[in-house]
């Protein structure tokens, strides 16, 4: 199964403070109603699907298949524009999240195709939804009643970083990613304005933001390397999220608290914000806990 920063193979657990805020309380309801794993899998095997239907309509047509793929993939196309490579990217990620015995990491390649899918899928399932459509039914995305899903929240919630969405032109607030992004893209500028090479000028920057090298190749507008496209994975055995459940570790917001509870109140308290409004609500509590 791929391997987000949250276990999607289990609904998430019960929030501490639930029993006391009963809007916590029907936002992780929302979060437990939906199956994670599934979501992910309609939205990889439906991009592929589509793609595999125009690739056949569009063999004659290069500006088409472009076209296609500018629009439907608009993150990912600055760095794969070959159709075949995507299908070809597309069919591992699925091959691994089916498997049951392995988790598989994602490097920033990957992540940008699943955000593409996982876009275009929500939109389409939200689109249904609000039209009544019975096709909604056919996807065994919510464990119950559907619900309207949240991409802007669900990107936060599930994807390590955002770092693969640096330079790009994101639809979404994102803010738990942005601030990072604003400061890596403004320190880009400032350095192209400078007498730097490219190369350099980024190099500095990954060693003082501490990104992935991926990272730097995606920005200069390199295609995967063979390397590039496994995806590397270890046993489901192993406790590769048991951090998340400690309750002693420095990174939690009080004191006592797991990384996961304070994950999901996080996103809890600027769901469905703008970015402005996600500023102030977070800039509040951040007072209250100073005081």
């Amino acid at each position: 199964m791929l391997a987000f920063a949250k276990d999607i193979s289990e609904p998430p657990p019960t929030h501490p403070e639930e029993v006391k805020n009963p809007k916590l309380k029907e936002y992780m309801d929302y979060h437990r109603n939906i199956n994670h794993e599934k979501l992910v899998y309609y939205s990889l095997d439906q991009s592929k699907g589509y793609l595999q239907k125009e690739m056949g309509a569009c063999s004659d047509d290069k500006k088409k298949i472009e076209d296609y793929l500018k629009n439907n993939f608009p993150i990912t196309y600055s760095h794969v524009k070959d159709p075949e490579q995507l299908l070809m990217m597309l069919r591992k990620l699925i091959n691994a999240h089916n498997s049951t015995n392995n988790w598989y990491r994602m490097n920033p390649y990957f992540c940008t195709v699943v955000y593409d899918c996982m876009n275009q899928f929500v939109t389409l399932f939200n689109r249904l939804l609000n039209e009544g459509s019975d096709e909604v039914n056919s996807y065994q995305v919510f464990r119950d009643q559907p619900e309207k899903i949240n991409f802007d929240d669900w990107v936060q919630l599930y994807f390590h970083d955002g770092d693969f969405l640096i330079g790009k032109n994101v639809e979404h607030p994102h803010f738990l990613f942005f601030k990072r992004n604003q400061a890596i893209e403004e320190n880009m500028s400032a350095r192209k304005e400078s007498d730097e090479k490219p190369e350099t000028a980024l190099e500095a920057l990954r060693k003082e933001f501490e990104m992935d090298p991926i990272i730097i190749r995606m920005l200069l507008g390199q295609s995967p390397s063979p390397k590039d496209l496994e995806l590397f994975y270890t046993s489901r055995e192993n406790p590769i999220y048991e951090y998340l459940y400690d309750t002693e570790s420095p990174d939690g917001f009080m004191d006592g608290e797991a990384l996961i509870d304070h994950s999901y109140f996080l996103s809890f308290q600027i769901f469905g914000l703008s970015r402005q409004e996600a500023s102030s609500v977070l800039e509040e509590a951040a007072n209250i806990s100073r005081n």
